[in-house]
């Protein structure tokens, strides 16, 4: 049989047998290739790009007839080329600089390295670029191997081939076709649907050309270290240094598309702090990010747990004081699986009328976000970006959202998630940008900021320029300066509860944390009723410490290990009983269970109500009065 390969450097033809196995064809493949390409990088792929790709030498034992190869097939290479040192020899992209042992044994391709192994100043991997060595989360990495395509059926009235042909009326549409996503109505795109459309333009197989990052973050700064040779700014400044006039547009896709509450006792539980005290609430989010499949390629957060960091809340904010413990909740969300996802906050007014009403403040004719709320969104996704190996930098955009608890128009309390587009992540970033006394509009700096009305030297302010639609219909370009709207830097997502709700943590009834105004703090008594350690653990804590509150508070008392908190938060996730009987042995939970019992309310000596079948039972209070006479009596 005949199997065709297809690298960078063109293609040619083996002739193989169908027994013959993966590795017995690396010579052969070496004989068609370029006298430098690097044997121990060379995979196989099923496509030129998004395909499943093994290296050769780890296919050993596999034959070509296993795999459901067959007669013309062909196959896609990718390699890399030794590197030429000024010494004159070549190193791989192995970290070893010889390929045999001092004892002369050859070192094996697929042999594991050492865990930290020494600086190479010529190896390969300092050579790499940035979106070569970063990791992307596991969501990502399964999205990039999906075809994203839109499968449609046969159309009965246009459509006049067979069962098994295809034309244009029943093709499969790509995961950005505009049709489709205006008969869904998804206003905008998915992350990953945009990333085909843009390297679809920017990379293209057949060209073989060089691989080219598709995606590239905006920068609205300086750039240092200019090649022009003049002094840094502020002292000097030129045209391939300054950043360019910058135009404002609604951004066409969005990096997260729905936000999900894995249950309605969430939002319940952060609202009764307003219920009781009427001060607003801030807390964060955490939970994991699935796919969506109501979107193409789409991504939810999947929401488990809200977390109320130290806060000073009053009737119309929230003022967020130093929150010392955030890696330690970090790390325990961690153990559980989880992830910070974003922020959700209470926008509440009543509205008087006795029957759970509330104002409505964010309408279509005033604001969704004000122009405050945007400048903080951009602050939090600029410090939580997004990993990925398609741009140039290694990251792009964040994943970080923001839900409001606002009311509608009906009077209803409802929930609306919002990003920050990527120009105002950068323009806040990059200080062009302030909040402004008016909510819906956001406010350029001035160039004159310093008090001597000097020019600023910390900041350069480009030409910032937005488009909207005038009165005559027709699309018009508007300097922004002093001041634009606000719907220019934002992306709207949509929110929901799942049908069948199966959330992480089932007994969500612990106190709260940083709850003190209203009088709910985090005790061991509270812990101790939680738990039911009156006077011996019971059986069945694998549900009782099912809760993200109740773990951060166990972690913050510093009695478990970290395996013990690791196998405590395998017993909230999982309730699986054999861990919680590895739990009750361990000695951490032992000395946690003799806490509380000191600690705790303490059960009486003596049962009040009668014990059945023993005839030690009191038949009225007369009788346990006389006989604790009768103990005491002098005869």
């Amino acid at each position: 049989m005949i199997l065709r390969f297809r690298g960078s450097d063109g293609q040619f033809r083996l002739t193989v047998q169908p027994t013959d196995e993966f590795p017995s064809l690396l010579s052969k493949i070496l004989d068609n290739l370029p006298k430098d390409v690097d044997a121990s990088t060379i995979t196989l792929s099923n496509r030129p790009a998004n395909g499943e790709e093994r290296l050769l030498v780890s296919l050993k034992g596999v034959a070509i007839e296993r795999v459901g190869l067959s007669h013309g097939d062909q196959l896609y290479l990718k390699y890399q080329q030794h590197t030429t040192v000024p010494n004159g020899h070549s190193t791989s992209s192995l970290p070893h600089a010889s390929s045999n042992r001092l004892n002369g044994v050859p070192i094996l391709p697929l042999e594991d390295y050492p865990i930290s192994p020494p600086p190479q100043t010529s190896s390969a991997d300092g050579n790499k670029n940035l979106w070569e060595t970063v990791q992307q989360s596991p969501l990502d990495n399964q999205l990039d191997k999906q075809d994203g395509k839109i499968s449609r059926p046969r159309d009965q009235k246009m459509c006049r081939h067979g069962p098994k042909g295809m034309c244009d009326y029943c093709m499969p549409l790509e995961p950005y076709s505009p049709d489709y996503l205006a008969e869904k109505k998804i206003k905008h795109l998915s992350f990953h649907s945009h990333l085909r459309k843009i390297n679809s333009a920017t990379n293209k197989p057949e060209l073989k050309s060089s691989y080219m990052p598709p995606l590239s973050e905006p920068h609205y700064r300086v750039k240092r270290d200019c090649p022009s040779g003049h002094p840094q700014w502020p002292e000097g400044i030129c045209t391939k240094c300054q950043p360019s006039a910058i135009t404002l547009q609604a951004q066409p896709f969005r990096m997260v598309d729905h936000v999900e509450f894995a249950s309605p006792a969430l939002i319940n539980i952060l609202l009764e702090f307003w219920r009781r005290s009427g001060s607003q609430r801030i807390g964060y989010l955490y939970g994991h990010f699935d796919q969506y499949t109501e979107v193409p390629l789409g991504v939810k957060a999947v929401v488990e747990s809200i977390y109320e960091p130290p806060q000073t809340g009053e009737l119309d904010g929230v003022s967020l004081q130093e929150w010392d413990n955030e890696q330690e909740v970090d790390e325990m969300a961690r153990l559980c699986g989880l992830q910070k996802l974003g922020i959700i906050f209470t926008d509440l007014i009543d509205a008087g009328a006795g029957d759970g009403t509330v104002i409505c403040k964010r309408h279509i004719d005033s604001y969704f976000l004000s122009s405050l709320e945007i400048a903080f969104a951009a602050r939090l996704q600029a410090k939580n970006p997004k990993p990925t190996k398609w741009s140039d930098t290694g990251r792009f955009g964040s994943d970080f959202v923001t839900c409001v608890l606002s009311g509608d128009v009906d009077g209803n309390i409802a929930i609306s998630a919002f990003q920050a587009s990527n120009s105002a992540v950068e323009m806040v970033r990059a200080d062009i940008v302030e909040p402004s006394a008016d909510p819906s509009v956001m406010l350029v700096r001035g160039e004159e900021e310093e008090e001597d009305g000097s020019p600023s030297t910390t900041r350069y302010i480009p030409e910032v320029f937005y488009r909207r639609i005038n009165e005559y219909g027709a699309s018009v370009q508007e300097n922004a300066k002093p001041s634009f709207p606000v719907e220019y830097l934002l992306v709207t997502l949509t929110h929901g509860f799942p049908t069948e709700a199966n959330p992480l943590f089932i007994n969500p009834g612990f106190p709260v944390e940083n709850r003190a105004m209203v009088g709910e703090s985090q005790e061991l008594k509270a812990l101790s009723k939680t738990l039911g350690a009156g006077a011996k653990a019971k059986m069945g804590s694998r549900l009782a410490v099912s809760d993200f509150h109740l773990l951060s508070y166990i972690h913050s008392l510093g009695i478990l290990s970290k395996d013990e908190e690791a196998l405590l938060c395998r017993v909230a996730r999982t309730r699986d009983l054999s861990e919680e009987v590895s739990l009750q042995d361990t000695p951490g939970w032992a000395t946690l269970m003799t806490i509380l019992v000191e600690s705790g309310e303490r059960p009486p000596k003596r049962p009040l109500s009668p014990s059945l079948g023993t005839g030690t039972g009191y038949r009225s209070d007369s009788e346990q009065l006389a006989k604790r006479v009768k103990g005491v009596s002098l005869k």
